[in-house]
């Protein structure tokens, strides 16, 4: 008899057959499945849960999949597999360009997701990371996007927040301007390097104690920014 440890699964499927099917049909293979009939239950179960994998339909009531996929992505680094009904060339590049690992068009055979889920979870077996960072008094949630300062929310625009993120993804990192421009705008955008400055400006303005003496985002001359994971050091 297998000893081996289960492994949890999130479906998200808006179709109650098919999240009872996996449920009833993977059990006895190992697997415990969690299920969530929306795009945002499904977002707030990865978050309770950390699953070892994700089943994920695109056609859901109220988020589209692949938003629900970009959104995951954000945070969570384990194995996603689309079932979805969609069949067209143009879904499965966007899911697989998404983040996807695998793509099951709908209706599948038992077997064939069998093989696909124990291969995708063999080969990216990786720690969960964690979609709460908290850095001092920073907390910033990858998760349901809140950023709160000493427990007190902070509004950012979409740009802010696409900033912060990238700083706090590599907090205690030395990141170059051209890897901040890269990754926030674009890589046509590497020459606007005042454009950065402008926005890390309304970041401190919105998360630094003192603006003019930052002890948060701290100023790498010449080369970048650095997101500091001693905010409580003298400067």
């Amino acid at each position: 008899m297998n000893q081996a440890k289960r492994q949890t699964l999130l479906v998200i499927d808006d179709e109650h057959q098919i999240r009872r099917f996996i449920k009833v049909a993977l059990g006895p293979h190992g697997y415990d499945i969690v299920e969530a009939a929306t795009g945002q239950e499904g977002l707030e179960k990865a978050t309770q849960v950390s699953p070892d994998g994700i089943i994920l339909d695109l056609g859901l009531p109220d988020r589209d999949g692949l938003d629900i996929l970009k959104s995951l992505r954000e945070w969570y680094a384990g194995p996603v597999l689309v079932l979805s009904v969609r069949d067209d060339e143009e879904s499965i590049v966007a899911a697989l360009d998404s983040g996807a690992h695998d793509y099951i068009r709908k209706p599948f055979m038992l077997g064939e997701l069998l093989a696909r889920l124990r291969l995708i979870l063999r080969t990216h077996q990786v720690g969960q990371a964690n979609p709460v960072y908290q850095i001092g008094d920073l907390m910033v949630d990858l998760a349901t996007r809140k950023v709160t300062i000493s427990q007190k929310e902070v509004k950012l625009t979409v740009t802010e927040y696409e900033l912060l993120k990238v700083l706090v993804k590599h907090k205690g990192k030395v990141l170059t301007h051209n890897q901040i421009l890269t990754e926030v705008w674009g890589p046509k955008s590497v020459e606007h390097i005042q454009y950065l400055r402008v926005y890390i400006g309304h970041l401190r303005q919105k998360l630094e104690t003192d603006p003019n003496k930052p002890k948060l985002i701290i100023t790498e001359p010449g080369v970048g920014y650095r997101l500091q994971i001693e905010t409580s050091a003298n400067p």
